[in-house]
């Protein structure tokens, strides 16, 4: 089992930054990769950003691009997301997530289908 909490979140005006961070626990040397999701109020979960471990390579949803960041520490236990340029589109509640499963093509990391394990969330809230 891997344990993930979220941690960051917060109240921000628009055009502000926050750092959110996923702090990992449990058999985390198990999975493949880390990715970060949202949800909105009334709408479906939906992809912002993945890293994977074996290629230390980053994918992001096609509208935030330069906008957030993910990374992690060398021990790949801890997986933050940087948000700049913070729209109020960009209020959700942000989950972390773990995979078990070492996907051949990055996009699979797109779906919430490719994560075992979930986050309890972080709500953001970015004001206009």
């Amino acid at each position: 089992q891997v344990q993930l909490v979220e941690s960051g979140g917060g109240l921000v005006q628009a055009g502000g930054s926050l750092r959110l961070s996923c702090a990992a626990s449990g058999r985390t040397f198990s999975t493949s990769a880390m990715g970060w999701f949202r949800q909105a109020p009334g709408k479906e979960r939906e992809f912002v950003a993945v890293i994977r471990w074996s290629t230390s390579s980053t994918d992001y949803a096609d509208s935030l691009k330069g906008r957030f960041t993910i990374s992690s520490d060398n021990a790949k236990t801890t997986v933050y997301l940087q948000m700049n340029s913070l729209k109020p589109e960009d209020t959700a509640v942000y989950y972390c997530a773990a995979s078990r499963t070492n996907y051949i093509v990055t996009a699979s990391f797109r779906q919430p289908s490719a994560y075992d394990y979930w986050g309890q969330g972080t709500q953001v809230t970015v004001s206009s």
